[in-house]
């Protein structure tokens, strides 16, 4: 059974999907369009084992789902407003030094 999760809860798993730049390219292409595991893995210049490690997680997330399509199944977005939502990201963080990473990244791993 599906239940929707607490603000702060839905927040913390679109940061954990954030937090790996496969797992951004992954949802920058499928808010393009949906797309199968092996073509993804093509695209993205991984290997399918890593990829398939990333779609779990963005599963687990709760960004993608599986739809079936005859014997494979392909991934899209779990909500169209996810597309919108990366789309308001992408461009709200365009005042950031390419050079540059925030002060605590290398004790805190961010940036």
């Amino acid at each position: 059974m599906l239940t929707l999760a607490p603000d702060i809860e839905v927040l913390v798993r679109f940061g954990r999907a954030l937090a790996d730049p496969i797992r951004c390219r992954i949802l920058l292409e499928l808010r393009e369009a949906p797309a199968y595991p092996a073509d993804l893995a093509d695209t993205l210049g991984v290997s399918r084992t890593r990829l398939s490690n990333h779609l779990a997680c963005l599963r687990d997330c709760g960004l993608v789902v599986t739809v079936p399509d005859g014997r494979r199944s392909r991934y899209e977005l779990a909500d169209e407003r996810l597309g919108h939502a990366l789309d308001d990201l992408r461009t709200a963080v365009i005042a950031v030094e390419a050079d540059k990473t925030c002060a605590d990244a290398a004790e805190k791993g961010c940036c």
